[in-house]
């Protein structure tokens, strides 16, 4: 069975987060929350999580796939921590592991692990973060795959975010897209 580890710092995007957790669960994939200094984890939004595991305490190596949502000053928390950076880097660097950021992250994590040259990235919009990026081939998709690295824009493409890691995974994003009436919503904008 695949695993996910969710890495959280203060500051993290609460909808990024916990929609990829609530989305990974659904579909059966083991997701824990990993936070990189607590048991308790505040978001941008004021909302508080308790964790399933602790940084500092775990060995991440059994995991398949990292999640790193953004939010501010989220994003920057995980690009501070040197920890995250070296598991970044080894996650990237081993063909069979996934690494997965939304929002901020892309731009703020990612290329601070140095793994976006010359790789198609997407993030949230706007200079700030897209100059970040300068070395990688920077796109404006929801959802952006290339080769073990996935990204996405922000908040509002959330679940899109998490369907297609379930999919990546090896699970049927389309069973839960038709349970959680996604295919609703496709079905209103034509």
């Amino acid at each position: 069975m695949k695993k996910v580890a969710v890495l959280l710092a203060d500051g993290f995007e609460e909808i990024e987060a916990l929609t990829t957790v609530d989305i990974l669960r659904r579909a059966q994939i083991i997701c824990d929350m990993i936070s990189i200094t607590n048991e308790l984890v505040s978001g941008a939004h004021n909302i508080t999580v308790k964790v399933d595991k602790v940084l500092q305490q775990e060995t991440i190596e059994e995991y398949d796939m990292l999640v790193l949502p953004g939010g501010m000053p989220g994003a920057t928390n995980l690009a501070k921590n040197n920890k995250v950076m070296e598991i970044i880097k080894n996650f990237s660097d081993n063909k069979k592991k996934y690494v997965a950021a939304i929002c901020a992250s892309p731009a703020v994590v990612l290329s601070k692990a140095g793994i976006t040259h010359d790789k198609y990235i997407t993030s949230y919009p706007g200079a700030a973060f897209e100059s970040l990026l300068e070395e990688s081939n920077y796109v404006e998709e929801l959802v952006v795959i290339d080769d073990n690295i996935i990204t996405s824009r922000g908040p509002a493409t959330a679940m899109l975010f998490a369907y297609k890691l379930v999919d990546i995974l090896g699970g049927n994003s389309q069973s839960l897209k038709t349970e959680m009436l996604w295919d609703m919503l496709e079905e209103e904008k034509e």
